[in-house]
């Protein structure tokens, strides 16, 4: 089964407020072997809103919307839902006693206005509140069910835990849905799609998502099967032969992050790193002390943004810097080098490059960016000129760093 989630109330539709509601559900449906192929968020519009609701119900056998249940003019979640169905709202005097109670427990008078709480769509059961005062409601409808849902978030869970869960158990097939999570690094989103395309689109299940952010690629491969074992089976037919293309440029299976990769693998080989900073002004540092626990293999950090720090603080020769400039291989390699002597470190990275808007005064082109490295057996340096503001350049930069890492702590180039 298929599921749509909309989410009710003009609120939404500002930059102030989020729904959060949507992935609570997206995640409990999920355990259920429900998708959720659909997500809308509607402001408080009547006729807006039931023209969602009837599209929704007519291609999918699940509707949640959550908000709009209150007693005022603008929640109109009933109405909508009601003049899509073509149905009409009936008072319920038992509701309207309960809320009547409800109040008198909290020594307060109910407004009249709250009684528009208690109207009913046409044929709908009562989904019962402990934690607010609108209830919810279940709608069955031409095989399809909507459930309307208060929009607090602690009303939605405890009514969708108590009441929608145990239903939806019921009339679901038995369906589990898994999830193969590989990241991948050092390439490009097109470079990456053209190269696992071929294997993917013989499928649709698992469905395949390619994300990308900052030099970061996810791939998501989603399998829908009866039993995990099947899906697990679907999962690795499909994302054994993509990973075999990927090489090692997959760094996490889990869902981990670059800097939790590598702090991993300096801490299994017990040792540590500290870096040298110009372009990035601190930016790497940032991603290492990002993880808890990072001082096991964090020795520190320098931010040489000017010539004269990287000759104090990490002893890069003044005529080096004259004869080859800031952003070079040779200082690359002189900033790593003086970072791992300064603080003893097993290894050093350095970053160093014209992020933009201009060079800087050096010979360089915008976006040519140096990573250093240095260890016990020597210092090297590779260099990349990345495209776009200075900052997309700062933060491709930090994440090459990070692979950088990854690979000599592997034993690869």
């Amino acid at each position: 089964m298929n599921a749509e989630i909309i989410a009710v109330g003009s609120e939404l539709l500002t930059p102030e407020r989020l729904d959060t509601n949507s992935l609570y559900l997206t995640a409990e449906l999920n355990k259920l072997g429900v998708e959720v192929v659909a997500k809308a968020v509607i402001g408080d519009d009547r006729d807006r809103l039931a023209a969602a609701v009837r599209a929704a119900m007519s291609r999918s056998e699940i509707l949640i919307l959550s908000g709009g249940l209150g007693p005022t003019e603008d929640d109109v979640t009933r109405d909508a839902v009601a003049q899509a169905l073509d149905r009409k709202l009936v008072f319920q005097e038992e509701i309207a006693a309960w809320l009547t109670e409800r109040f008198a427990k909290a020594r307060r008078k109910m407004a009249e206005i709250n009684k528009r709480q208690a109207f009913l769509v046409e044929g709908a059961g009562m989904l019962s509140n402990d934690r607010g005062t609108a209830p919810g409601q279940w709608v069955e409808e031409s095989g399809a069910v909507a459930m309307l849902l208060p929009g607090p978030p602690h009303e939605l869970k405890s009514m969708f835990e108590r009441h929608c869960i145990p239903r939806l158990a019921r009339m679901v097939p038995k369906q589990v849905i898994r999830t193969l999570f590989l990241r991948v690094t050092g390439m490009g989103e097109s470079d990456l799609d053209e190269l696992i395309a071929p294997v993917y689109k013989k499928y649709t299940n698992p469905a395949c998502t390619i994300l990308a952010a900052h030099g970061d690629l996810q791939i998501h491969l989603r399998a829908r099967c009866a039993t995990e074992a099947q899906a697990d089976a679907l999962l690795a037919e499909v994302g054994g032969p993509i990973e075999q293309l990927l090489g090692d440029r997959v760094y996490s299976r889990n869902g981990d992050s670059l800097e939790v990769v590598v702090g991993n693998l300096l801490r299994e080989n017990h040792a540590t790193v500290a870096v040298a900073e110009s372009a990035t002004g601190g930016m790497l540092g940032e991603r290492f002390t990002s993880v808890p626990g990072s001082s096991d293999y964090f020795a520190g950090g320098f931010i040489t943004y000017t010539n004269a720090m990287k000759a104090e603080l990490l002893g890069v020769d003044p005529q080096l810097l004259a004869q080859h400039g800031a952003v070079s291989r040779e200082t690359a390699e002189a900033m790593a080098v003086g970072a791992r002597r300064r603080t003893n470190a097993t290894c050093a990275l350095s970053i160093t490059g014209a992020a933009g808007p201009d060079s800087g005064g050096e010979n360089v082109p915008v976006g040519m960016m140096w990573v250093g490295w240095a260890d016990a057996a020597g210092a090297m340096a590779i260099s990349r000129q990345f495209l776009g503001d200075r900052q997309r350049i700062r933060t491709f930069t930090v994440q090459m760093a990070l692979d950088v890492l990854r690979r000599r702590m592997l034993g690869r180039k």
